[in-house]
């Protein structure tokens, strides 16, 4: 995948006018080689992100010359939610990275359809170790196996991609299926607030009262020691 950028002189503050004409900021780095200060349209950045996400390589191409790149990191406007910086991450293709892989569930575990069970996801993504050209953009995850109550999937249980090493322990429980809490166990964990505390509590507040009160002078000891 392919993604045009050009060169940018725009630095600090100047971005502003670049995010006007639908450009937006971005940096090109990496271990051993110079350190690129780029332009690219918001769509085509967009574009390649939806559909290459965080680890897969794009070729980032400045002045004709392709650059095989991860996009390292992204950041967001915090009110529109749009993108207003991206980072690059070049990569060399014969040597092996470490990054994280999500993994996307597919099918029905017959477990919640015919048992009314609860399918928990126990891990969203999956430490692996590839090449660049072999790094999968995700990593599937078929739930339909989870037949009964109770039954889990571990790393083991999943289709190793060609040329991917999967870095977390094999006994990794990723996905596993529960029974639904009933009514009674819903009440219980919420909980009504423990009386026995309250009325611990109001007594101690009783208890320094009254003390506060029996070392206080009383009236007529307030006179005689005026008087004095």
């Amino acid at each position: 995948m392919e993604l045009l950028v050009q060169k940018r002189e725009e630095l600090g503050r100047e971005v502003t006018a670049l995010r006007e004409k639908g450009l937006i900021p971005a940096e090109l780095y990496g271990r051993g080689v110079e350190n690129l200060h780029l332009a690219v349209l918001v769509r085509d950045f967009e574009r390649v992100l939806k559909e290459a996400g965080e680890n897969t390589v794009v070729y980032v191409s400045v002045d004709g010359k392709k650059h095989p790149a991860l996009i390292y990191d992204v950041q967001l406007d915090p009110v529109s939610d749009k993108v207003v910086h991206a980072d690059f991450y070049e990569v060399r293709m014969d040597e092996k990275i470490k990054t994280r892989i999500p993994l996307e569930f597919v099918g029905e575990a017959p477990a919640v359809k015919e048992k009314a069970g609860v399918l928990v996801k126990a891990a969203h993504e999956l430490e692996v170790e590839a090449l660049p050209g072999d790094l999968p953009h995700h990593i599937e995850v078929d739930v339909s196996a989870l037949n009964d109550i109770g039954m889990s999937l571990h790393i083991k249980d999943l289709k190793q991609p060609k040329g991917v090493e999967f870095l977390a322990d094999p006994e990794t429980v990723i996905a596993t299926t529960t029974a639904q809490m009933t009514v009674e166990e819903e009440a219980a964990l919420a909980g009504p607030a423990d009386v026995a505390e309250v009325k611990i509590e109001t007594e101690e507040e009783k208890a320094v009262r009254e003390a506060a009160k029996a070392e206080a002078p009383k009236e007529g000891e307030e006179k005689t020691e005026k008087a004095k």
